[in-house]
């Protein structure tokens, strides 16, 4: 399995050659070359990684798969992360590593914000293996919101600590 650390700016330039790569799927899915992850520019992702906790799967010398949390101010009820932009290169797709990067960045924010009580996220209506892997990590759906014709976002909650 690969070493999961946080990432720095200096991993923008991979992390996001390897986002572009991981989405190409998604985009064809939905028939949508411009999906936010695809236009993302690397500037904003260095930003982001300074900014969120933005944890990166290593094996070797090269990420093979990247997560984002971003701690939202606190709201009614409480403070929540939302986690996005999961990615694993197209070749590491189905051993694990998604799984662990999803764990691994729960662990992340709760270390560093213990008042967390939720995590939110999002993927796209058609995108059953995401589902079900946020489904196997305890993510219950919250609500729809159609975007356009052809992609419907599916949101997701689970709580910061799940029962035992």
């Amino acid at each position: 399995m690969p070493d999961i650390q946080r990432a720095s700016p200096g991993d923008a330039g991979e992390i996001l050659t390897l986002q572009r790569a991981a989405y190409v799927s998604e985009a064809q899915l939905y028939g949508d070359p411009f999906i936010a992850p695809l236009v993302e520019s690397l500037e904003q992702l260095r930003k982001v990684v300074e900014t969120s906790v933005v944890l990166a799967a290593r094996d070797g010398g090269r990420i093979v798969g990247a997560v984002r949390g971003r701690v939202a101010e606190p709201g009614e009820q409480g403070r929540t992360c939302v986690v996005g932009r999961l990615v694993v290169a197209p070749d590491r797709q189905g051993q694990g590593i998604g799984t662990a990067l999803l764990s691994a960045v729960h662990d992340a924010v709760l270390a560093e914000h213990p008042d967390v009580h939720a995590f939110d996220l999002f993927t796209g209506h058609l995108s059953g293996g995401n589902l079900r892997l946020y489904r196997r990590q305890g993510y219950r759906e919250t609500h729809r919101e159609r975007l356009q014709d052809h992609l419907t976002l599916v949101h997701l909650r689970r709580p910061a600590k799940l029962p035992s």
